[in-house]
């Protein structure tokens, strides 16, 4: 009997860290469900690009993954797809520079929806089908500001340390299920995020990082596909920063 092929859930997949995730899963095999809510024509490129060079079936859906029933809804499509989702990736995530004070109640609001609430609706989504299989991974994408927090990056900071406390809490509650549960706590990583940096100001901060550069975005990529084939470890905050902390 021919084995299922694992099929995979990233959601922010259209650029940076979310789309080297994806064709990571994709050169290893893996049937992918993408999302992000804009870049919507990249995404669907992205997806034709996976499909023609990996053999793999992509599904490109655009949702707003602050959004809970724009989450439900899109869960629902998958699991008509593809019967069952294996691995989880929730890799979205916002950022808004600047002292909390000018933070408006929405804005702040916005940033705990998608970081962190975000996290919750894909496991309403796909956690029972694990649960019933007894089998699956998920996989957080935080940052090392998550553990120590980052001047005039509150909300942002405040939300990945959700992320590395939701992971432990929900890697204890499904691991007698058989599902793993563990987080990337990113440090400086070549993305249109870090670009909002000036030159000067990203060369300052390379050297701040004892491995003397940012972290490319296949880094992360290998990272998140190791930790997801570890059978063994669950709840851990892997730190991907350089020996930055």
């Amino acid at each position: 009997m021919e084995q299922r092929k694992r099929t995979a859930f990233v959601s922010g997949a259209s650029r940076g860290i979310g789309k080297a995730i994806a064709e990571k899963l994709a050169e290893e095999g893996c049937d992918l469900a993408l999302t992000c809510e804009k870049r919507i024509d990249a995404l669907k490129k992205l997806a034709e690009e996976l499909e023609d060079q990996y053999g793999v079936k992509v599904l490109a859906l655009p949702t707003d993954m602050g959004d809970a029933a724009a989450v439900a809804a899109m869960g629902e499509r998958v699991l008509q797809e593809f019967g069952a989702v294996d691995l989880v990736v929730n890799n979205a995530g916002i950022s808004m520079v600047g002292l909390v004070t000018d933070l408006t109640v929405e804005q702040w609001q916005r940033i705990v929806n998608v970081n962190l609430s975000s996290l919750f609706y894909t496991t309403k989504a796909f956690v029972p089908g694990m649960v019933h299989r007894k089998s699956g991974g998920i996989l957080n994408i935080s940052s090392m500001w998550g553990s120590v927090g980052a001047s005039c990056e509150v909300a942002y900071s405040a939300t990945k340390g959700g992320v590395n406390s939701y992971t432990r809490a929900l890697a204890k509650e499904l691991a007698p299920s058989g599902i793993r549960v563990n987080a990337l706590a990113c440090g400086c990583i070549d993305t249109d995020m870090n670009r909002v940096f000036s030159e000067e100001e990203r060369a300052a901060l390379a050297e701040e990082i004892p491995m003397g550069r940012f972290a490319k975005p296949s880094e992360v990529a290998q990272a998140a596909w190791d930790i997801m084939n570890l059978t063994y470890v669950t709840g851990q905050i892997l730190g991907v920063d350089g020996a930055y902390l």
